[in-house]
């Protein structure tokens, strides 16, 4: 006698069935999935088929994108890389025949260049990166930087890519005030010139992220980032050595330098746009290095911890 319908097998229902499919304590066919199902799924991370894969990132393919994103405004606007020129330019016309006169003509105009062109490089890196933050603060009254947030780019990148946005401009006024001086006796070393960049690339990377910080702590005051900037960027530079030597100066200004990253930055960039490497290139770029990680870590830290 045949088996009644009620107790036929699974696959005395259907041949095609494979045995391997049923379950082992029922012996029947998996259920059906429900939609209660694919949110449980969902919610402990299963991929579900036909949805995009998300795409794995490093904080160097984000550093780039932001990089590009942020440098299509210069891009848009190539006119305020050369109207950024005219200040570094009076500084240049007007301080270096100063400190000529002030050696009693003992140095050349072409080696009076040689010293004082590296600062005005210096000076153009500290205005561009420390003015990083004013850009995110703009940002931040509109309400883009926290679309920015929502996305899964790196933070470290956010910072490093606008901090790089800023320092791209200074490749090309550097090669710019360099050709400028070059027929008044500034002698030119390209390989030199470059390591310079790198070197000031770190330092500057640091600044962004300082300014970045400090844009995010005063974003409920904007005129106390201008204060704050202002204040501390000139007693820097002018510590720095960066326009006129220390060594006529007090004993409290020489000592004070001492304790400023920016003076060992300053002769590093000195020694290279010479044309040489002396141990005086490695204390600035160490002094660079750290200031972009200290740099890095406020900056990361400010906006993980920030309610904006």
């Amino acid at each position: 006698m045949s088996p009644s319908p009620s107790r036929r097998t699974p696959t005395q229902m259907d041949p095609t069935l494979d045995p391997t499919q049923l379950d082992p304590q029922t012996g029947s066919t998996p259920r059906a999935r429900s939609h209660a199902d694919t949110r449980a799924d969902t919610r402990a991370g299963a991929p579900q088929p036909g949805a995009p894969r998300r795409r794995h990132t490093t904080v160097f393919s984000d550093t780039v994108s932001v990089w590009m994103r942020e440098s299509l405004t210069i891009m848009r606007d190539p006119f305020s890389v050369v109207f950024s020129l005219v200040q570094p330019l009076i500084f240049l016309g007007l301080f270096a025949p100063l400190l000529s006169g002030m050696t009693g003509g003992q140095l050349s105009q072409g080696e009076t260049l040689q010293w004082f062109l590296p600062g005005v490089v210096v000076m153009i890196t500290i205005f561009g990166t420390s003015m990083t933050g004013s850009n995110l603060q703009f940002e931040l009254m509109t309400g883009s930087f926290e679309r920015i947030l929502a996305t899964p780019l790196s933070r470290s990148a956010l910072m490093i890519g606008r901090s790089l946005k800023e320092l791209t401009p200074l490749v090309v006024q550097a090669i710019i005030i360099v050709l400028v001086a070059w027929p008044f006796g500034f002698r030119v070393h390209p390989a030199h010139i470059a390591g310079g960049l790198v070197v000031l690339g770190l330092f500057g990377v640091g600044v962004g992220g300082l300014s970045y910080a400090l844009a995010i702590a005063t974003r409920r005051a904007e005129w106390v980032f201008w204060v704050v900037q202002q204040t501390l960027i000139f007693p820097l530079l002018i510590l720095s050595g960066m326009m006129l030597p220390l060594d006529v100066g007090p004993e409290w200004m020489r000592t004070a330098s001492k304790l400023n990253p920016l003076t060992y930055v300053v002769e590093a960039e000195r020694v290279l746009f010479a044309g040489d490497v002396t141990a005086t290139v490695l204390w600035g770029a160490l002094a660079a290095a750290l200031t972009c990680l200290l740099g890095l870590a406020v900056g990361v830290r400010t906006i993980r911890r920030a309610i904006l």
